[in-house]
Parts: structure tokens; sequence; C-alpha cells
């Protein structure tokens, strides 16, 4: 096994980082995006408040992602299980002033070193993707109506 650590570009997001965090930290606001979620490769999800279980294409089993840390305003860490290596991941957050918080996800992995060169430039890019499309979640939006 070989520890690799990920970071995702950083990411601007228009607004303060409380919302952010607030939406981020609940995570049945993702039925709200629910539609966008490519059915070809998630099937059975299921959202709680602070957990998610779904069928991953190419995995063949249920896994989950489960919040395991908060800090307040700034960071979520999440755990994943029935993966076939250890994982897990953070959201960070910076407010730089109201109306810009920066974000940026960190994923720590145990992978097997002959994959680590094949799944490298797949799981930067998937972390990058999944930074750019989490600053555009309306987040004000979704505080304004909960």
């Amino acid at each position: 096994m070989s520890e690799a650590k990920y970071e995702s570009k950083v990411s601007s997001i228009p607004c303060d980082a409380r919302t952010v965090y607030q939406s981020l930290g609940n995570l049945e606001n993702l039925n709200r995006v629910r539609d966008f979620i490519p059915q070809d490769k998630v099937q059975e999800l299921e959202i709680a408040s602070d957990s998610i279980r779904m069928k991953v294409d190419g995995l063949g089993q249920k896994i989950t992602i489960r919040i395991v840390d908060r800090e307040e305003n700034k960071m979520l860490k999440f755990g994943l299980d029935n993966i076939p290596m250890q994982a897990n991941f953070w959201i960070q957050l910076v407010e730089v002033n109201p109306t810009d918080t920066r974000i940026r996800l960190t994923l720590h992995a145990d992978i097997p070193f002959m994959f680590k060169m094949m799944l490298d430039k797949k799981i930067q890019t998937g972390l990058d993707q999944a930074s750019e499309m989490l600053a555009k979640f309306p987040y004000q939006l979704w505080a304004q109506n909960s």
C-alpha cells in the first residue's frame, strides 16, 4: 500500500463560509441536486443528514460516505466505508470576505502501489471537478429556503 494525498484546486464560492458550511454539513441538501447525479454511475442512493449510501458503478457493493468530524464554518471530514482501500477526505472552507469563500477538497488514501499510477490522474481530475461543482451550488438560495 502507498499512502497518497490529493488536493483539489481551490474554487471560489460567492457567499459566506457559514452558509456554505451549514449547507454542506447537512447531506440531505444533496436531495436538491439529486437529478444531476449520473444514474449510470450511481444507483440506490440513500441520503441522511450525516451519511450517504450508494452503489457506485464498478464497485459492486454499496459504499458509505459519512461525516466523521466538523470544525464549524471551516471543515468537514468524511470517512469512506466498504471501499477496497482505506480513505477519507476533507472539505476545507476559508472565508476571504462575506461574498467569497474558498473551497478545497483533500483526499488521503492507501492505494495499492500497482494501481496508484493508473489512478493518480483520475483521482485528481475527480477532485478538481467536485470542487468546481461544489462552488456552483446556490448556497444563498438554499439558505433562504431552509
